[in-house]
């Protein structure tokens, strides 16, 4: 498996972890030439998501080294193939987590190739040509343009990078439980983080009663008075959870850790649906008897098609949702990361990978 093939001739700076200790170090590297499907992309700022710890120390065991991570980037049209008809130099657009896909399948063909069995993504994968994808902490990428989108002009390009991944990863849920139409349904949201929090406002601006469920006391106010929650579970008393017993129509578990789902099919309505879209490393714990006494759906999500991501990125434009951010500099990465392991964050680091802090 080569690196890269006789057409990568442009050498791009970047940022890259070489071995398990998840270091960020500067790495230059080469990517491919414009192709006829493609646009090459100055990348202005890239979000920092919780995957990219997971690859740069090898924790799920698939990483190809050196890898250079980053799948929420936002950059401006440097050239385009002589295909691409739908983006233009000079146009503001958004790179999430795909980079390919067969494009003949019934999913690709039913715009579901989030799910193709030969999906790749935007780094630590295999592209078509037989080279290694390289991610957005590096200063342009060259994508093809069926997975590329167009960022709304009113949106801030720095604030509007993380909803490449966490937005479209709770928006997905939302929209496939017909909850981005329909109004007025009550909503929870498990977890008050860089997903929880884009949940929130989703969920607000669709027009419903939303509850954030959290084992945080802290998060009530933020949840309350930043995002206009409009009510607050404490999930560790007993006796919040049983006061909100058969209330919600859906619940959205954005956490990560292991922990056990009956408590909160408990919450759900009958007929309710609980959605997943966190992903612990270790089993969650599915007790029967919530799901066959409530006629419950419990299921998973991963991000979405590039046409729900350009919708979504399109609402976010019409509502100006975007996400709560800390921006940092590139040689400001590690100390990110390592900020981001502990949950210390509010809510998203995103990198200033242009430097000049555009206005964009």
């Amino acid at each position: 498996m080569a690196q890269t093939t006789p057409n990568h001739t442009q050498v791009v700076q970047g940022w890259a972890a070489h071995d398990t200790s998840g270091k960020i170090t500067p790495y230059n590297f080469k990517r491919r030439e414009n192709g006829v499907n493609d646009v090459t992309i100055k990348i202005l700022y890239c979000g920092i998501c919780h995957t990219d710890i997971h690859y740069a120390k090898n924790e799920w065991g698939i990483t190809m080294y050196p890898v250079v991570p980053g799948h929420e980037i936002v950059g401006v049209v440097m050239k385009v193939g002589s295909n691409v008809k739908s983006f233009k130099v000079g146009e503001r657009v958004g790179v999430g987590c795909l980079a390919a896909t067969c494009l003949q399948c019934e999913l690709c063909k039913n715009s579901q190739e989030n799910y193709c069995d030969q999906l790749q993504f935007t780094y630590n994968s295999v592209f078509w040509d037989g080279s290694i994808t390289y991610g957005g902490y590096s200063q342009m990428i060259v994508s093809d343009h069926r997975y590329v989108v167009r960022v709304p002009e009113n949106l801030p390009m720095d604030r509007a990078a993380p909803m490449l991944c966490a937005g479209i990863t709770v928006f997905t849920p939302l929209k496939d439980s017909g909850l981005v139409e329909n109004r007025g349904k009550r909503i929870g949201v498990i977890g008050l983080g860089g997903l929880g929090h884009v949940a929130v406002k989703f969920a607000k601006a669709f027009g419903h009663h939303v509850t954030v469920i959290s084992t945080s006391p802290s998060k009530e106010a933020e949840a309350r008075e930043r995002l206009g929650a409009d009510d607050f579970v404490l999930s560790t008393n007993a006796q919040q959870m049983q006061a909100r017993k058969r209330t919600l129509d859906f619940v959205l578990n954005t956490v990560a850790a292991q922990h056990s789902l009956g408590p909160y099919l408990d919450l759900l309505k009958v007929e309710g649906t609980l959605a997943i879209v966190g992903a612990p490393d270790k089993p969650l714990e599915l007790p029967s008897f919530p799901l066959i006494f409530g006629k419950r759906v419990v299921k998973g999500s991963i991000i979405g098609s590039i046409k729900e991501t350009q919708e979504m990125m399109d609402l976010c434009g019409k509502y100006n949702i975007v996400c709560d951010i800390e921006k940092i500099k590139p040689d400001q990465i590690n100390e990110a990361l390592d900020r981001l392991a502990k949950n210390d964050v509010k809510y998203r680091f995103v990198i200033d990978i242009a430097g000049t802090s555009s206005s964009l």
